[in-house]
């Protein structure tokens, strides 16, 4: 076991958070320079949780993903909004409670585990619904989750991400379903995952992490995550995140750290942080001081908080530090 460098973001911290679409994987294909970066995470002691709002898959099966592109990884490692969301439902419910389960496999899975029983239809009424992504949920599906809650089941949704990527673009994700359920009945969903606690609690607790850092690639879900969760937080660009969105955030969104990939965790946290006045060995020093110029527009509601920021030129620096 190697020590991480003295100094380095990594060595700042006992456990990462790391979110996977966009940031580890994007499809079947792993992000370019993320399995290294992780390696080194590993070998040095920091223990790793990886944190997907993804409830399609069993958390086994996420880790044997992971495993194939070359990562150490316990299923245990894998925490998923599927996981989260069934804890939150046994939480308040009697074990043996049935639930109507929308999703992939990973979905029932994660309700038989916490000693419920998952169904698929409304008649009888079951207890709860708890929807999470599948690729092949249809609207039968949608419907079934529509009639349960409103003959009364708990409705609970692993996450409400709109959108994931995929080599192809982004594709509606559990939020678009979960909101397909709520304009029907008229009723909200709780959210089990990022960016609500649940899920960020469960994965802190699965490391016993004391001083944490959240990795990942959405503002509005891996970064308010850290944000409502009070720790710190690393945005990086190989997935949903473009210059303009991170310029035009809102305070709760805002990473502490941004780097173009997760080379950036073996960088120092001084050249890293988006207060820095470094230009930074990965150069993206233009962009973080960007941000202090465009965010405290957005904080007065200036109605153009970009102007005389080159958005484009910041956004070709993203693009040349993710090729090198």
């Amino acid at each position: 076991m190697t020590p991480p460098p003295d100094g380095t973001l990594l060595a700042q911290h006992d456990a990462l958070l790391i979110d996977l679409d966009g940031v580890v994987y994007v499809g079947h294909h792993a992000v370019p320079q993320a399995v290294q970066a992780l390696r080194a995470a590993r070998d040095s002691g920091v223990h790793t949780a990886y944190v997907t709002n993804n409830a399609s898959r069993p958390p086994s099966t996420v880790a044997e993903h992971l495993r194939s592109f070359g990562l150490d990884v316990d299923d245990a490692d894998v925490v998923t909004s599927a996981q989260a969301g069934a804890r939150l439902i046994a939480d308040r419910l009697p074990a043996g409670s049935t639930v109507l389960v929308v999703g992939g496999p990973g979905v029932p899975e994660c309700v038989a585990a916490c000693g419920l029983v998952p169904v698929t239809s409304a008649e009888p009424t079951p207890a709860a619904v708890l929807m999470g992504y599948g690729a092949n949920v249809c609207w039968s599906d949608l419907a079934e989750a529509s009639y349960a809650v409103q003959a009364g089941a708990l409705f609970v949704a692993t996450n409400g991400d709109l959108s994931f990527p995929t080599p192809r673009g982004l594709a509606p994700g559990n939020g678009t379903l979960a909101g397909a359920v709520a304009a029907a009945t008229g009723v909200q969903p709780i959210f089990a995952g990022k960016p609500f606690a649940p899920l960020i609690e469960e994965s802190i607790r699965r490391v016993n992490a004391v001083a944490p850092l959240m990795v990942g690639d959405r503002l509005d879900t891996d970064i308010e995550a850290a944000d409502i969760s009070g720790i710190p937080s690393l945005l990086v660009f190989t997935g949903v995140t473009d210059v303009r969105t991170l310029l035009l955030a809102p305070s709760y969104r805002r990473p502490t750290y941004v780097s173009a990939d997760l080379r950036g965790l073996a960088l120092l946290p001084s050249d890293l942080v988006v207060t820095s006045v470094s230009s930074g060995p990965d150069g993206l020093g233009p962009l973080r001081a960007a941000t202090q110029q465009a965010w405290p527009r957005v904080d007065q509601g200036d109605p153009d908080p970009l102007r005389d920021i080159d958005v484009d030129a910041l956004q070709s620096l993203v693009e040349q530090a993710l090729e090198r």
